[in-house]
């Protein structure tokens, strides 16, 4: 009985951090330990507790951005490989990021924009927070202009300065700091070791990460993402309409899947008519045609 009511108290704790200061919650768990309020252990696992939920609260920092960034990177590559077949198309997908961030709102991140090819013949595109950008053979293939390919670049930039992954990881980090809550608990009872429970939110952290890739942004956000992009395509001096040719593109050729494009992303058609709503927001001259021999040569 007193265990159970002893994890009663840190739960109830733990949720008033939130709401509160969590180093209030700290120093008082410690008196209360000291004064023989609460035994020590039961002290010590709500104080673990409040520093978790803490944690949990804090901005995530640009190098923060990059390492979790990296980490992802690292997961996409543990499916997919490089394509190293056309450096100088690396390089012209390259250029075309550097021409749509330096004229964005961020400019730079932790350590820079990276686009590398991936070497797969499915239609997709992925970002991670660390400002890597990753495109698959398939997806190039499939683009008619540089004007459609900035578009799929811009979408993906989008994400990464929406923070989307971020945001993501955010609204999970206080429920992964109450399942350590819980955790602690029956650590204050069996004895567990506070650097078990520590490696248990961190391992959490990795689990979130891998989830969000496999599952995709949700509908919100690739719409966000979608119209960010026009912004950002204005901004640059591509054609917004970029977008709608690329979406046009693949709306021809989309098939539901559980995989890919269709696993990640809502249906071509759904976020043509979204762009569409907002598109005359965003205004730049058609100058697509005076691009198209570079894109011809750097995609033959």
């Amino acid at each position: 009985m007193k265990a159970k009511i002893s994890i009663i108290i840190i739960v109830l704790i733990a949720f008033t951090c939130i709401v509160s200061s969590c180093k209030t919650i700290d120093i008082l768990a410690q008196v209360a330990g000291a004064t023989g309020f609460i035994d020590q252990n039961t002290a010590n696992a709500i104080s673990m507790s409040a520093k978790a939920i803490g944690t949990a609260a804090e901005e995530i920092t640009p190098e923060q951005e990059y390492y979790i960034g990296r980490a992802v990177a690292a997961n996409i590559l543990s499916t997919y490989s490089i394509w190293n077949g056309n450096p100088a198309l690396t390089s012209y997908l390259n250029l075309i990021c550097t021409a749509i961030t330096i004229n964005s709102p961020k400019p730079d991140v932790y350590s820079g924009y990276h686009v590398a090819i991936l070497n797969n013949d499915e239609i997709n595109a992925f970002a991670t927070s660390g400002g890597h950008i990753f495109v698959t053979r398939g997806l190039i293939g499939a683009a008619r202009t540089e004007d459609a390919l900035a578009a799929v670049i811009a979408h993906e930039i989008a994400h990464i300065q929406l923070q989307h992954s971020i945001k993501a990881i955010k609204s999970s980090r206080i429920t992964q700091a109450l399942l350590v809550t819980g955790t602690a608990a029956a650590g204050a009872v069996t004895g567990m070791d506070v650097n078990q429970l520590t490696d248990v939110f961190n391992e959490s952290i990795g689990e979130i990460i891998q989830t969000m890739v496999n599952s995709g942004y949700s509908q919100t956000q690739e719409f966000d993402a979608d119209r960010t992009a026009m912004s950002l395509l204005a901004g640059a001096g591509y054609n917004p309409a970029g977008l709608l040719e690329m979406l046009n593109v693949l709306n021809s050729m989309y098939v539901p899947s559980s995989s890919g494009f269709g696993k990640t992303h809502p249906s071509p058609a759904q976020r043509i008519t979204n762009a569409q709503r907002s598109i005359g927001s965003y205004n730049a001259a058609d100058t697509s045609s005076s691009r198209q021999a570079r894109f011809a040569a750097a995609t033959r």
